[in-house]
């Protein structure tokens, strides 16, 4: 039976990041930079706060909720996970909940051209406009209002749509949005 190997940590990565002048960090972002995708979208949301870094989460979020060909799959995990990253890399609030609004717009456009789909698919869009009107509600009063106009747009396009999803989505707004 061959010895146990150490499992490398993350203090044991740290512990060498440490030791490296700033040059060679440099370096290693750029590395990490050039690598995948990922990083790529991950490093400009945590550094650069641009319109194009958000839109970069949005384009996966659409291309997971909008199937380009017959066969593929609505992929909710993975458009999930772009906002989970954008949140992560940024710590943008504000960018999170249009990437939440964007995902709930998405879907909806989504069944408004091509016609009622399935459950499991309205309670994922519901679910995450649910999360998203949390989040505008934990926000003060003054910086809820721009989204009042996007929700309300999500209400009246899903008219006439099934499974309680219309109900769902004006009973969301209703709670965001009290009328005065």
């Amino acid at each position: 039976m061959p010895p146990a190997t150490k499992k490398t940590k993350w203090s044991d990565v740290k512990k060498a990041i440490h030791s490296m002048d700033h040059s060679d960090l440099i370096g290693l972002i750029g590395d990490l930079y050039k690598l995948s995708p990922a990083n790529r979208d991950f490093l400009e949301a945590r550094f650069l706060r641009e319109a194009s870094t958000l839109d970069a989460y949005k384009k996966i979020v659409f291309e997971c909720l909008w199937p380009q060909r017959d066969g593929d799959r609505f992929q909710f995990r993975e458009a999930r996970k772009a906002i989970s990253d954008y949140r992560k890399a940024s710590g943008d609030e504000a960018g999170e909940i249009d990437l939440m609004l964007h995902y709930v717009e998405t879907g909806n456009a989504f069944t408004c051209e091509f016609g009622d789909i399935d459950e499991p698919f309205y309670d994922s869009i519901l679910s995450m406009c649910q999360k998203a009107a949390q989040n505008i509600r934990r926000l003060p009063v003054g910086k809820r209002e721009k989204y009042r106009d996007r929700m309300r747009h999500l209400v009246e396009s899903s008219d006439g749509i099934g499974w309680g999803y219309h109900d769902e989505l004006s009973d969301i707004f209703c709670e965001t949005f009290p009328e005065k």
